[in-house]
């Protein structure tokens, strides 16, 4: 499967300036954030790619928009693959606002607050990582997925960093990662 970290967000342009949060709730793309998406899905246009799984926060979805478009795939809403928990960026909108700002994806399986109370656990993080390898492991078209994610998930699910923009090929039945340097 493919990964993708989101585009720059609002919260990722200040908080990479200051090294402090903004305050910024489910930050949106920044015109930079919007152009790594756009680059994204011309460069991931060539690959097999029949799903995208991508988590319910804006940054993720106006990520995903281009490459849903580009490729003329289903798009699943997927909280498992959030953010960790741990700024104010990461205070979610609700299920509702989501369904009437993306009126062609499917919010209905989701609860309407569907992030947890600040700040999750390193261990909850690596938690919900572990449950979606698995889940994708058992696919048998795993290899056709791109998912648009986060930083803290990408870490927790391959203990590396990746930059806004960038992808990541990922074998879910390879094993986790032994650590995690969990730094921001």
């Amino acid at each position: 499967m493919i990964l993708l970290r989101h585009g720059q967000s609002e919260f990722n342009l200040h908080f990479t300036a200051t090294r402090r949060d903004p305050g910024i709730v489910d930050a949106r793309l920044t015109e930079l954030g919007h152009a790594q998406a756009y680059a994204a899905a011309e460069r991931l246009a060539g690959e097999r790619i029949g799903r995208i799984v991508v988590s319910p926060y804006t940054r993720a979805l106006q990520t995903a928009a281009p490459l849903a478009a580009r490729l003329g795939v289903p798009v699943v809403v997927n909280p498992i693959v959030r953010e960790r928990c741990a700024f104010a960026c990461d205070i979610g909108t609700p299920r509702t606002a989501l369904a009437q700002a993306w009126p062609h994806h499917d919010f209905s399986h989701i609860e309407e607050i569907w992030w947890p109370p600040m700040p999750e656990p390193a261990a909850a993080v690596v938690g919900r990582a572990n449950l979606f390898r698995a889940e994708m492991a058992a696919l048998p078209d795993w290899q056709d997925t791109l998912v648009v994610t986060h930083w803290g998930f990408i870490m927790a699910l391959t203990g590396l960093s990746i930059p806004n923009g960038e992808q990541l090929r990922v074998d879910p039945t390879a094993p986790p990662p032994e650590t995690i340097p969990w730094k921001v």
